[in-house]
């Protein structure tokens, strides 16, 4: 068996282009720093627009978050593995003339996830409404109106917070001013936690209906009730795999850009963005310096990357007066991953494609992992089986996984490289003792990424996975802007600004941005379009 730390990658600057500098009288530049979903999502739409459109990539391959690591004949997406929204997918090839459905297939999936609860019971959770009252009904009877009471509050937050206030920038205290008597009316100040609990009273139930914020680094018991949405997306349009893995969209993504005229480089590392002095904000953006010297002047600078890493390492501390280091050091950060990629010798048929393995507290271990920042002796896991759906991701006759740990971000002063494999050994052990019998001699092939990973190679800072933790008051307005607070030509998207992490999340930050670049004269005619895409 071969196990390969994920590490820190050190690429050089990308090879110079014949021509850095556009002649005068062409279309307005644009240099988008990392190629994650909301990079390529937000240069996709600026090149519809008009834009110049340069991705620049630090890692070897797009991807960012959603990095695909491929060894031994298995491959594993490093990243998100639920598709939720794909009318959000869709929406970028039709601004493009074309269709995503030519290019990934999604396969929908039945349940969506298996939540199996530490004394061995579990809940089938799904799109099908009939299945979701029966399997309610099993636990509590009694809970059945309350969870019918519960629906009706989470499709009125889906109304409010997703249709109508989800692509909103957040620019000015007017758009909060505009959005609170929404905010009001769905007394988001509650949790999604307590929300639940005052619907149902039957504890896992509390559970199942509650923990979806995990997936975009929420804390249940802080996050607002707002995030009760993620329930009704996924009941209205499905969760998905995309077969190949998550990273064929990236891939897909990166070809519709290239046939737009963008231009996607990896191994070109961003050392700092070049600022002068502004009319509107105190500096103004006019391109980036790359590690290798090279200098690419742009009109718009949009990061993809971690926006308070952003903030801190690539806007020099003279041009920030609202994200000062103060500022950024007080944020509350999400958690952090630990995660095991292994592959296996022979299949487990009985395992579904997402499962959530509880341990024996949920309220007690999510307050260690968020607020008292402590590596706690029991855990919760999420089993991912892609070979479930999609057995092109490992050999013949074996299994891909990953498992994976929510831990502490880094300020809790872990030592990952001094207990990474101790902690590995005790994920194997839980799953041999549970879901996949004789793991140990099954294995053949084995990968950990360790919080380090999300902060040397991702450059999370604090190596938070999902950015800030999306607390009330620090969502919307109260989160990092679109269009930058401090720099004028700079722009943010992707999980650490409005409106957060998860794909539906970048995507709409990718949305939002619309809103807030300046309007060019020429916009590339549909008929250009179709005809790039031909």
């Amino acid at each position: 068996m071969k196990t390969l730390y994920a590490h820190p990658e050190s690429p050089s600057g990308g090879a110079a282009t014949p021509s850095s500098r556009a002649p005068r009288g062409s279309r307005p530049r644009a240099v988008v720093i990392g190629a994650g979903f909301g990079g390529l999502a937000a240069a996709i739409r600026m090149a519809v627009k008009g834009w110049q459109v340069t991705v620049l990539e630090r890692l070897d391959a797009p991807g960012g978050r959603a990095y695909v690591h491929r060894q031994d004949g298995f491959t594993f997406d490093a990243g998100p593995t639920i598709v939720t929204a794909p009318f959000m997918l869709e929406e970028l090839w039709a601004l493009a003339g074309r269709r995503f459905s030519d290019e990934v297939e999604l396969r929908p999936l039945n349940p969506y996830y298996r939540i199996r609860f530490d004394d061995g019971t579990w809940f089938d959770y799904s799109g099908d409404a009939d299945h979701m009252k029966r399997e309610v009904a099993r636990f509590c009877p009694s809970d059945l109106p309350g969870y019918e009471r519960f629906l009706a509050e989470a499709a009125d937050c889906y109304r409010r917070g997703f249709e109508q206030l989800g692509s909103i920038p957040y620019d000015t205290i007017g758009d909060l001013i505009k959005a609170s008597p929404q905010l009001l009316r769905m007394r988001g100040w509650r949790s999604i936690f307590k929300m639940v609990s005052g619907h149902l009273k039957d504890p896992k139930l509390r559970v199942v209906m509650s923990f979806h914020p995990l997936f975009i680094g929420g804390n249940p018991l802080s996050v607002t009730c707002i995030y009760s949405l993620i329930n009704i997306l996924e009941r209205r349009f499905g969760v998905h795999w995309a077969m190949g893995g998550t990273g064929k969209i990236i891939e897909a993504m990166a070809r519709l850009l290239q046939s737009l005229g963008g231009t996607l480089r990896c191994q070109a590392e961003v050392r700092r963005i070049e600022i002068e002095p502004g009319q509107k904000k105190a500096g103004r953006a006019t391109g980036v310096t790359l590690a290798s010297g090279e200098t690419l002047p742009a009109e718009a600078v949009v990061s993809n990357a971690d926006t308070m890493w952003t903030y801190k390492h690539l806007v020099a501390p003279c041009w920030r007066r609202h994200w000062t280091e103060r500022r950024i050091e007080n944020g509350r950060y999400s958690m952090s991953l630990f995660v095991w990629h292994f592959g296996t010798n022979r299949r487990y048929e009985d395992v579904p494609h997402h499962q959530l393995l509880l341990g024996p507290r949920y309220e007690g271990l999510l307050t260690d992992i968020f607020k008292r920042q402590k590596l706690a002796d029991d855990f919760s896991l999420y089993l991912h089986r892609p070979t479930a759906t999609d057995p092109s991701l490992a050999p013949a006759g074996c299994d891909a996984f990953y498992v994976l740990s929510p831990v502490p971000h880094l300020g809790s002063g872990t030592d990952w490289k001094a207990i990474g494999e101790g902690y590995r050994q005790r994920l194997q052990q839980a799953l041999e003792a549970t879901v996949l019998p004789g793991l140990g001699q099954h294995v053949v092939t084995s990968r950990v990424t360790t919080p380090e990973y999300y902060r040397d190679s991702l450059l999370a800072y604090h190596g938070a996975a999902f950015g800030l933790e999306p607390l009330l008051l620090q969502s919307a307005w109260f989160r990092p802007h679109n269009r930058s607070e401090d720099v004028e030509g700079l722009y943010m998207v992707g999980a650490g600004t409005h409106p957060g992490a998860g794909i539906p999340g970048v995507l709409m930050s990718a949305k939002a941005l619309e809103a807030v670049l300046p309007p060019i004269e020429s916009p590339l005619p549909q008929a250009a379009l179709v005809a790039a895409g031909a």
